[in-house]
């Protein structure tokens, strides 16, 4: 059996693991167990859009062989629910975060995952996520 994913990885994570696939990332990941990780749908996404934007094949099918084995969770359950609250509470204090982060943060809140991710500063804005950064 195998075991719930504890942290979602966002888009500069996985980037840094296509990259540098023996990096800090893939250290983070290698302590954590491959079986703790999943990505959202709106990362899987963004990283087939700026594959697509460069046009290289390579880069493409090296985005799809990622996504081949890391889980990507669908939104659902409970996600708008926790977009609305987090929108509107960011919007109220002045300090709003990208559309597409939005929707990442309110799918980790969610399901009660640690978002791993290097834009700290967006993400530490919401109230009750975890966030780490497997880049520092």
């Amino acid at each position: 059996m195998s075991a719930s994913p504890t942290h979602l990885l966002d888009t500069n994570i996985l980037s840094a693991l296509i990259r540098d696939p023996r990096g800090p990332a893939m250290q983070r990941l290698q302590g954590v167990g491959e079986d703790s990780v999943c990505t959202s749908i709106v990362v899987a996404g963004e990283l087939r859009f700026g594959a697509r934007k460069r046009g290289s094949a390579r880069l493409s099918e090296r985005v799809e062989q990622l996504l081949a084995v890391i889980p990507v969770l669908a939104l659902d359950g409970e996600v708008d629910g926790h977009y609305a609250a987090i929108r509107l509470t960011l919007e109220q204090a002045g300090t709003p975060i990208g559309p597409n982060d939005l929707w990442i943060a309110a799918q980790a809140r969610a399901a009660g995952l640690c978002l791993v991710t290097e834009n700290l500063g967006e993400f530490c804005r919401v109230e009750g996520l975890r966030v780490e950064n497997w880049l520092a």
